[in-house]
């Protein structure tokens, strides 16, 4: 028991994100740290780094960011609710995900989903242009 103990406490950032459901498998954990969508302390990290209990990670999946406070280590994968006491995400961090995620199912990021434009937004983008279009 004092081995796995030990195990526990020398954990890779990797396998620590990919115990606590971050990602699907370590490659893909190992290569979210690599391009820099990982920071501890304001600075990119390393697979091989050893996160401590207390450490803050900044982890960005996606459109989202997430801001997590390590609580507990393991080096196996469990189901969500276990793997969910491995970290407890800040107030401030969860507050602005939800936020992020209102203002996108809002629309207000100015993306036009509408498909093409009809004929009478096509004549005013051309008329806008400049451009004369006479078929």
């Amino acid at each position: 028991m004092a081995q796995k103990q030990e195990e526990d406490d020398k954990v890779r950032l990797d396998k620590w994100l990919w115990a606590a459901r971050f990602y699907k498998t370590r490659a893909l954990a190992k290569a979210a740290i690599e391009s820099g969508k990982v920071h501890c302390r304001g600075e990119r990290c390393k697979p091989g780094k050893e996160p401590r209990i207390g450490d803050e990670f900044e982890i960005r999946t996606g459109f989202d960011v997430r801001t997590v406070r390590v609580e507990a280590l393991s080096i196996v994968r469990r189901g969500a609710p276990e793997a969910q006491t491995l970290y407890c995400e800040t107030e401030a961090s969860v507050a602005k995900r939800e936020a992020a995620a209102a203002m996108r199912k809002a629309g207000s990021l100015g993306v036009s989903t509408d498909g093409k434009p009809s004929k009478k937004q096509r004549r005013d983008l051309f008329k806008f242009r400049g451009n004369s279009h006479d078929d």
